[in-house]
């Protein structure tokens, strides 16, 4: 662990005690509106890929087909852009912009809400990501706890969150909670006491974590602040919405967010029978490949396969999932039978899906700026 001297140096406020911040002038800002102004994020999040190429860069081209797919074959209208599904801390600044442009721009119309993830180990990095994220428009950002020199208690976290969303002042901002991965164990009840005071915009969290007591006693204690509780442990959210999550963010909805979909439906009738038909069946998919060894490059695999869009291979360190594994787990998908009486080889596309119509949006760059 670092000392407390070094992690003060790593946020502007020396004194450990986070300050109110004051707006900042966004006249510099050439600001679209927002997706859905106003509306709440709940319901199913899809933590999106980032599509490459075969040589490992980005690969905009797919975006638009993407979206359209998430909203017609999946009904998820909602994205979380340059997450850990979306490898965002393996891609630089540049990448990060032209990927949230993309995704702003082609879900104009289509999407209710684009949240960018705008953390970085950087803190500087960060606020320039928040303020390009604000000027494209984004619904949101969210911002994950730095992790390699980490806050050690909450008044560092919110150090450190508070001068990342003071830079785009009008945009909703949302916690990334993700203690599995940033090693940052403060317990997001205590972060949320009094938040508004120093965090103005904070509008939620993405809660990936698997303590729902801590969960539990947010939704308990901040009911009058109409924060979005958003859960992000796929394979437990039947559990999550049980204490009263307002919906999820996961990579499986992707490929399986109609499914997610009608385990939502079902549990709002309610029909908990149903529900956890649902949820044990998604469980028991990922319980199958978590076995044969499952992360990001393993789900690019999986919704390739379902969806037909070339999802590409991931950025090293992380590997192509195997052939073993894409054939393993596409049958045991497709063995699957759901409630609705679907099997997943109905839903998967037998080709590779490299085409797409359209036009990109991004102007200011080429896919290969930067790099």
């Amino acid at each position: 662990m670092t000392s407390g001297n070094i992690e003060k140096e790593v946020v502007s406020n020396h004194s450990g005690s986070p300050q109110p911040f004051t707006f900042h002038p966004v006249d510099r800002l050439s600001r679209r509106s927002s997706m859905t102004p106003g509306k709440k994020l709940q319901g199913l999040v899809a933590a999106t890929i980032t599509p490459m190429t075969p040589d490992g860069q980005i690969n905009l081209s797919v975006i638009r087909q993407y979206v359209d797919y998430l909203v017609s074959e999946q009904n998820v209208k909602n994205v979380f852009v340059n997450g850990t599904t979306g490898e965002g801390l393996s891609l630089n600044i540049q990448e990060r912009k032209q990927l949230a442009e993309e995704w702003v721009c082609q879900g104009k119309d289509k999407l209710d809400h684009v949240i960018i993830h705008v953390g970085a180990l950087s803190l500087p990095e960060s606020q320039e990501l928040a303020r390009h994220a604000a000027a494209i428009g984004a619904s949101g950002i969210a911002v994950i706890a730095p992790f390699f020199f980490k806050p050690t208690n909450k008044d560092e976290l919110i150090a450190f969150l508070q001068q990342v969303a003071s830079e785009a002042p009008a945009v909703p901002f949302y916690y990334y909670h993700i203690p599995p991965l940033t090693g940052v164990k403060v317990c997001v009840e205590e972060l949320l006491d009094g938040i508004k005071e120093w965090i103005p915009t904070f509008q939620g969290v993405k809660f990936s974590d698997t303590d729902l007591l801590d969960l539990a006693q947010c939704i308990n204690k901040n009911e009058r602040e109409q924060f979005a509780f958003l859960y992000g442990v796929d394979e437990q959210l039947l559990s999550a919405l049980a204490i009263g999550a307002d919906g999820a963010v996961g990579s499986t909805y992707n490929y399986l967010g109609q499914k997610t979909n009608l385990m939502l439906q079902a549990f709002a009738k309610p029909d908990l029978a149903l529900a956890r038909k649902y949820q044990f069946l998604t469980g028991e998919f990922l319980n199958f490949v978590i076995k044969l060894g499952f992360g990001v490059a393993q789900t690019k695999a999986v919704m390739t396969f379902v969806s037909g869009i070339p999802m590409g291979p991931p950025r090293l360190p992380l590997v192509d999932a195997s052939e073993d594994f894409i054939v393993k787990a596409k049958a045991k998908l497709d063995s699957i039978v759901w409630p609705d009486g679907d099997s997943c080889s109905l839903l998967c596309r037998s080709g590779s899906g490299g085409s797409s119509s359209g036009s990109h949006c991004h102007s200011a760059h080429s896919p290969h700026d930067g790099l």
